[in-house]
């Protein structure tokens, strides 16, 4: 057994992207088109990205005076360099009401690791978001997967949002810290982790089994539909069990990303009870 790659006790991991020049010129006037994905902005996205040692020597750190002068005082981990920048500037240079705080940092978006990089050894929790696509609940649910110690996100290359911009606010740093695999096929993915010695419970409302009842102390794999259409069949009949999480208050549905939250916690309580 060897230990696992990657991960949140890691401090960061590495996708090994390519390094990508960009541009010095001052900003356009005008708005014009936005690259969004090529940003990651906000105090804690910027701080998570730059202490990441698989940025070191990419990217281009833009900060306000004041936050540059604050970066300076603490040190700017792995050697970046910033460039100071007025605010009004920076807001161009960003999609409309980005929060940025001060800081972005222009870089190549994560692009993933393989799948065996964090399922080898098979223990602890695994998510896997099938389409959904929205990157404010993408995001979150990287948070919420870190906080709980998962081991790492599983996505579907063609239907995801990429590791930056609004997604990269929205987990705080997590997209830094918790590996990610962008996989061809979710259904082959589940063969895969079940070769390896994983279990897949997913998260369906209509199914009359309980969340409760369906997780143990297994190595558990989460799976995630996106909210309009949940799972999708295929996917759905790789997972071992569907369960639902139960709502006494009547209330339809809870958003994808407070499902991942409640899953996370349910599963890491279940599995902590049984060891």
């Amino acid at each position: 057994m060897h230990a696992p790659r990657g991960g949140p006790d890691r401090g960061g991991w590495n996708p090994n992207p390519p390094t990508k020049a960009f541009s010095t010129g001052a900003p356009r006037a005008g708005r014009g088109k936005v690259d969004a994905d090529g940003f990651v902005w906000g105090r804690h996205p910027v701080l998570a990205a730059l202490e990441n040692p698989a940025r070191k020597g990419m990217g281009r750190l833009l900060a306000t005076a004041d936050r540059a002068a604050e970066l300076e005082r603490e040190g700017i981990p792995n050697g970046h360099k910033v460039e100071v920048i007025d605010s009004l500037a920076l807001e161009r240079m960003l999609p409309a009401g980005a929060v940025h705080q001060g800081l972005a940092f222009k870089v190549q978006p994560l692009e993933g690791v393989a799948l065996e990089d964090f399922a080898e050894p098979a223990e602890g929790l695994i998510v896997m978001l099938d389409q959904l696509t929205d990157p404010q609940n993408v995001g979150a649910i990287f948070r919420s997967a870190l906080a709980f110690g998962a081991r790492g996100i599983i996505v579907q290359d063609r239907h995801s949002p990429v590791l930056a911009g609004a997604l990269a606010k929205a987990a705080a740093g997590a997209t830094e810290r918790l590996p990610c695999a962008r996989v061809t096929n979710l259904s082959r993915a589940l063969e895969r982790l079940a070769d390896l010695g994983w279990r897949a419970v997913g998260l369906d409302g209509s199914s009359d089994e309980l969340l409760e009842n369906a997780l143990d102390h297994q190595p558990t794999v989460l799976v995630m539909g996106s909210e309009g259409d949940g799972i999708r069949r295929l996917v759905a009949e790789h997972c071992d069990v569907l369960a639902k999480i139960p709502m006494p208050g009547g209330f339809e549905s809870l958003n994808v990303s407070n499902a991942a939250a409640v899953a996370l916690y349910e599963a890491t309580r279940k599995q902590r009870s049984l060891d």
